[in-house]
């Protein structure tokens, strides 16, 4: 029987059908694309096989896997094929399946590289993921008995045929495969996104939250460098904050100069994506020559341009695909808007911090000013009867002493003032609850413990603002005196909204018990406060 005939079809369906189902088995998509060419060239009886990844915009190979070749002979020969002579490009170009008995005899052949292995038969059928070609199957050198008029043996229309059914069944393995790893990784690229936006609301200063951004972006493109840039009063674009499997020094404050063809682009927030960055005319920086494929993205929100994050690969890397476009493109909008959050989330820190300092100026001015100008005067009342010689020694002594009680009462509210600028910043509560809360927790950076806090009533309704800030006054004041004293172990704080005075008036109580010291060496010491409701 004639090789073209299709009577050798039928001993190996068995091994079509084995081929079918094992190629079908592979999720991970670069482990399916090496599964489908051994099994095609097991199943043709070639002796060398190569699976060629085409790049659908470039209409070029971008990967090639292969078959019966050894890692010695791939690096010899080199480069890949550019796709677009020889019987590899009438492939590209045609989209139909190729048989060549003599390679060498073709007129379409364009020959082989230095260091590429002798080949002689040759065919070739696309593989279509849907209605696009994802790639080619390419055998060479039939294995079996020589053909009387070619001199070696030539694959068939049966083994044509064959690899066309294998070529189908194998465009859907590589479309699931294609499926599975673009979940995977809009999957990483969601949880690096969910990470860096974690970190950046987390209260990291402005520089770290840039670096937090260049550093997740290049881990997750699997690039060279993350570089991030922001416009410079100059009207270009300087890089402010780098990631590099090394030293990024070198890359930090790269600008790209006024007139640049890529600013231009940069500035009205557009992203580029540019095949070899040492070779695009666009590229003008000092660095470009370490780099090849790389993707320029703008930060931006709300129509706010924050910069731009660059992520190249190194010289002879692969180039970015449309998927990974996208997913970086979507990382860098949600990164500028974290930007942005963090950024306000700063701007209402500070801004609780100037309302804590005007209200610690103005328990300043209300309470330690006025009783020092009243010490001053009743000094100078007493300065002014000493020198009359009317007052006795022993009403001498007590104008004295009360001005020393004063200047000791002045003392202890210095001393609470300074300790409520010790306590963190953060956005004040605006119930009383909420405040005598964050009174404690910031207590307890300086006591080594947190004090705990017992109420009794709804003291947020019953309490009135001024009676509140007093009763926070009097907190603070307890606090501070009960860090002063040796050996606390423990504060209690009570605020009972449902207590009455003497004459049975409403009224709250603050309680601050503490476990400490006294002068006179007993343990343990309360102070109450109480005011009318």
């Amino acid at each position: 029987m004639s090789p073209e005939s299709g009577g050798s079809v039928a001993p190996r369906l068995p091994m079509l059908l084995k081929a079918v189902l094992n190629v079908g088995s592979e999720l991970e998509l670069h482990a399916a694309l090496q599964q489908i060419v051994d099994t095609a060239t097991e199943l043709a009886g070639a002796r060398y096989g190569a699976l060629g990844v085409v790049d659908p915009e470039r209409g070029d190979i971008t990967e090639l896997f292969t078959s019966g070749i050894d890692a010695e002979t791939r690096e010899r020969v080199g480069r890949l094929p550019d796709g677009r002579t020889g019987l590899i490009g009438h492939l590209l170009q045609e989209r139909r399946p190729l048989l060549v008995p003599d390679m060498s005899a073709d007129v379409r052949s364009a020959g082989l590289p230095p260091g590429h292995p002798a080949m002689k038969s040759f065919v070739g059928v696309p593989i279509r993921v849907h209605t696009e070609v994802f790639g080619n199957l390419y055998l060479t050198d039939k294995q079996g008995e020589a053909d009387a008029t070619a001199g070696a043996a030539a694959f068939t229309t049966d083994d044509l045929a064959l690899l066309r059914v294998l070529a189908s069944q194998a465009g859907i393995a590589i479309g699931n495969a294609r499926l599975y790893e673009t979940a995977r990784r809009r999957e990483r690229w969601i949880e690096g996104a969910a990470a860096c936006t974690t970190a950046l609301l987390t209260g990291e200063s402005a520089e770290d939250a840039l670096m937090t951004v260049a550093e997740q972006a290049r881990i997750l493109a699997d690039a060279s460098a993350g570089v991030v840039l922001q416009p410079t009063p100059e009207g270009g674009m300087e890089i402010v904050a780098a990631s590099t499997h090394d030293d990024p020094a070198d890359l930090i404050g790269t600008v790209i100069e006024r007139g640049s063809p890529v600013l231009e682009q940069l500035l009205g927030g557009e992203p580029v994506f540019i095949e070899d960055s040492a070779t695009d005319e666009r590229m003008t920086t000092r660095v470009r020559a370490r780099f090849g494929p790389s993707m320029m993205l703008p930060l931006q929100s709300g129509g706010k341009l924050i910069g731009t994050l660059a992520l190249p690969r190194r010289r002879g890397g692969p180039p970015y695909s449309a998927v990974d476009r996208l997913l970086a493109s979507q990382f860098a909008s949600q990164a500028a808007l974290a930007l942005v959050l963090a950024d306000s989330r700063q701007d209402r820190e500070r801004l609780a911090v100037f309302e804590d300092r005007d209200r610690i100026a103005r328990d300043l001015h209300d309470l330690v000013v006025q009783r020092l100008f009243a010490t001053e005067m009743m000094l100078e009342s007493t300065r002014r009867r000493a020198a009359s010689a009317t007052e006795t020694p022993k009403d001498l002594d007590e104008l004295l002493g009360a001005a020393v009680d004063e200047l000791d009462s002045t003392i202890q509210e210095v001393r609470t003032a300074i300790f409520a600028l010790q306590q963190p910043p953060a956005d004040v509560p605006a119930t009383f609850r909420g405040r005598v809360l964050r009174e404690t927790a910031g207590a307890a950076t300086l006591l080594g413990f947190q004090p705990s806090v017992h109420f009794t009533g709804a003291v947020d309704a019953l309490v009135p603002e001024p009676v509140g800030r007093q009763l926070l006054t009097e907190l603070r004041g307890a606090l501070a005196a009960a860090h002063r004293r040796a050996g606390v172990t423990s504060v209690r704080v009570e605020i009972d909204a449902k207590a009455r005075l003497a004459d049975g008036r409403e009224a709250v109580r603050l309680t601050v018990t503490d476990d400490g010291a006294t002068e006179a060496g007993r343990r343990g010491t309360t102070a109450t406060w109480e005011a009318p409701l």
